[in-house]
């Protein structure tokens, strides 16, 4: 039976009766491939072009492609219970829709409300990161006094990063296939540059930079001590998160932020033709993808460049990038297409992460959890209003807000859902065994149990500081869900009205 108040949970059956509410019906028009695409399109991004030279700099040093092994495997068993999850219940709003069916209605909105920080704040840094890379190609193509900011009355506007945001923002509201064709053109584009990284790379690789594999461990550089070291060495009195042991488990969590984009693929089940085969499809299709990409890409970088190159600049904290491997070797020319290929690369993801966004809201709103009328979907079958909003907001930070490093704001929030995913598959197995189950993870329990373990020990490996700033979060969630969401949730109205759930469990 459902729970009252604050664990009150949504029955399966009515989690899908709301999909065919006429005011709020997204269009099921995408397909197994088109849901591998929006994976490999927003995964394929931030991470691969400028996480996988800083990691290795500043982190992990040639270990950097077992660090991505490490995020890897962790990422493989959530996206076997993600896949169950959305196999099983083909609804928008990927975690936070699980988690209502399993954890109750304070869960799903403690989860929700993780989910749109994490997507907001990704879907804005990885625009001022496009704006940047905008700046370099137009650099190179007429002169480098090209800029994409100028200042008015000392605000600093990004001119760059509100263009690609108000571009993609419409794409969005005209329909989610036809920003699947734009991203099947762009992704092809940058898997295209980055097979090109692989198959040059290979012809300046040098064995000695391999050694050692992985460096001893330093009292000093990028993981430095007290709130900006990872909370795992903290606890276990490491001096410091840089290099040795420590530094490639802190490297692990950090280029978990190169996989980000897999779970995206669960929020689209709703708009999928054939949700039960097309979204386990979609999900470990585009993981296994990116996941060779990224240790080959990984071995090639630190095999070109001594892993010492590629730390942050201690002078201006600039970044290293993959094209900072070419540029060492006198390669410029293809250090300049790698920049092209990270611009293509940079827009599906900004695309792909304001969409998870929007799905995010529109099924909170659609629950009451936030204004109803966000959940309203105009005559192209998307919510308009709901992806107005998200990209006006994206827009607003982006566009006239400095960025700062926000890679671990977004992982221990994801990391956080992959655990509550993980674990409400094990929930659903023993509440609901009569579920009907397209795809089932394999090996129950052990491969859920494993998930969560593997999760919570990446987040025990972002810093200290990344922690505060996540509970700080929360807290502000919890009292926005007592002050409004609590009191205008629709099943706890009709709970309140004696119907209760008007679809019962089988």
């Amino acid at each position: 039976m459902p729970g009252t108040g604050l664990w009150r949970t949504k029955s399966i059956e009515q989690s899908i009766a709301d999909t065919d509410e006429p005011d709020t019906k997204l269009r099921r028009n995408l397909s197994a491939w088109d849901l591998t695409v929006f994976g490999v399109a927003v995964v394929i991004g931030a991470g691969i072009f400028t996480l996988t030279a800083r990691t290795a700099g500043d982190y992990a040093g040639p270990s950097v492609s077992l660090a991505f092994v490490f995020a890897a495997i962790a990422c493989a068993l959530a996206a076997l219970c993600y896949a169950e999850f959305a196999s099983t219940v083909p609804v928008a709003g990927s975690a936070y829709t699980f988690s209502y069916a399993t954890f109750g209605e304070f869960m799903a909105w403690i989860i929700g409300w993780d989910l749109i920080l994490e997507l907001a704040v990704g879907a804005a840094a990885v625009a001022k990161g496009w704006s940047v890379y905008l700046a370099t190609v137009l650099g190179s193509l007429f002169g480098k006094g090209a800029a994409t900011t100028f200042d008015v009355g000392g605000v600093t506007v990004d001119w760059g990063a509100l263009l690609v945001v108000a571009v993609l923002t419409t794409l969005l509201v005209l329909g989610t296939k036809l920003s699947s064709r734009v991203s099947m053109v762009i992704t092809g584009i940058k898997v295209a540059v980055v097979l090109f990284v692989i198959i040059l790379g290979l012809f300046y690789i040098k064995g000695a930079n391999y050694t050692p594999y992985l460096p001893p461990g330093e009292s000093g550089g990028a993981g430095q001590t007290g709130v900006d070291q990872s909370l795992f060495s903290l606890i276990a009195g490491g001096a410091s998160s840089s290099f040795g042991v420590f530094g490639l488990l802190a490297g692990a969590s950090l280029v978990f932020f190169a996989f980000i984009g897999f779970d995206i693929v669960a929020t689209t089940a709703e708009e999928t033709k054939n949700p039960q085969k097309a979204v386990p499809r979609g999900i470990m299709g585009s993981l296994a993808i990116v996941t060779v990409l990224y240790v080959a890409v990984s071995l090639v970088v630190v095999g070109m460049t001594n892993y010492k190159q590629l730390a942050t600049s201690a002078g201006d904290g600039s970044h290293k990038t993959l094209a900072t491997a070419f540029s060492d070797n006198g390669v410029d020319w293809a250090a300049n297409i790698i920049s092209f290929g990270a611009l293509a690369g940079l827009t599906t993801v900004v695309m792909v992460l304001m969409l998870g966004q929007v799905r995010i809201i529109f099924a909170m709103s659609r629950d009451g959890l936030m204004p109803r009328g966000l959940a309203k979907t105009g005559e192209h079958g998307t919510p308009k209003g709901a992806t107005l909003i998200v990209g006006g907001l994206v827009a607003l930070a982006a566009g006239f807000f400095p960025a700062d490093k926000l890679e671990e704001m977004v992982n221990v929030g994801t990391l956080f859902a992959f655990v509550l995913v993980s674990a409400g598959v094990l929930v659903l197995r023993r509440t609901r065994p009569d579920l009907p189950r397209a795809f089932k993870v394999p090996l129950m329990p052990v491969i859920p149990i494993l998930a969560i373990l593997a999760c919570l020990w990446l987040m025990l490996n972002l810093t200290v500081l990344t922690w505060l700033r996540f509970i700080a979060w929360m807290v502000l969630g919890v009292v926005i869900y007592f002050a409004y969401s609590r009191r205008h949730s629709l099943l706890g109205k009709r709970q309140a009205d004696g119907t209760g759930d008007p679809v019962k469990p089988a």
